[in-house]
């Protein structure tokens, strides 16, 4: 009885030999896909830190500056940033619309800045802004004030003005209408 034992002790130590050079090779591949994704890894994020990849290298090396960090000025000016050009409307003084018949009046103080591409379309912009102002007027006056609560009110508000401004603009375009006040008196 003692030999069937050591039998089944003999089969099992061959089936661990047998499974010792099985694991051992899936050992040796999981450290290599450890290894092959810690490197990408390294890699990836040496590559975003705008380190590498770089194709203004020689610009930087020259100047002896260390970048800004967020890929370099690829193309938009003498330093990488767009010449923006803000033209201020004039302030507007509003009545606006009663929610209900019986309401008081409610009035609107409103200050506009247009947001335009370069000086040249400033240009363009300065001798038309009575037609700029005469459409926002229009579209203003219908308001209630009850349209202008809310961050939702005056974001609607913003997208409107802006659409409105370039139809009143059209061979020039405006990028954004920026609220500077809006009043609800």
């Amino acid at each position: 009885m003692a030999k069937k034992p050591k039998k089944a002790s003999a089969g099992e130590g061959e089936a661990g030999a047998e499974a010792a050079p099985k694991s051992k090779k899936k050992l040796m591949i999981m450290v290599a896909v450890a290894v092959l994704v810690v490197a990408g890894g390294g890699a990836g994020a040496f590559m975003m830190m705008g380190k590498g990849g770089d194709h203004g290298e020689g610009k930087e090396a020259t100047e002896g500056g260390h970048g800004s960090g967020h890929g370099g000025g690829h193309g938009a000016g003498p330093e990488g940033k767009r010449q923006v050009v803000f033209a201020d409307v004039r302030e507007m003084l509003l009545n606006l619309s009663p929610d209900m018949p019986q309401d008081k009046t409610k009035y609107a103080k409103v200050r506009l800045s247009l947001e335009l591409k370069d000086a040249k379309v400033e240009e363009e912009v300065k001798p038309l802004m009575p037609r700029v102002e005469d459409a926002l007027q229009i579209y203003m006056r219908e308001l209630r004030a009850s349209d202008l609560t809310g961050s939702v009110g005056l974001f609607r508000l913003r997208e409107e003005l802006l659409r409105r401004v370039n139809i009143a603009l059209y061979p020039a375009k405006v990028e954004a209408v920026l609220l500077k006040d809006v009043i609800v008196q």
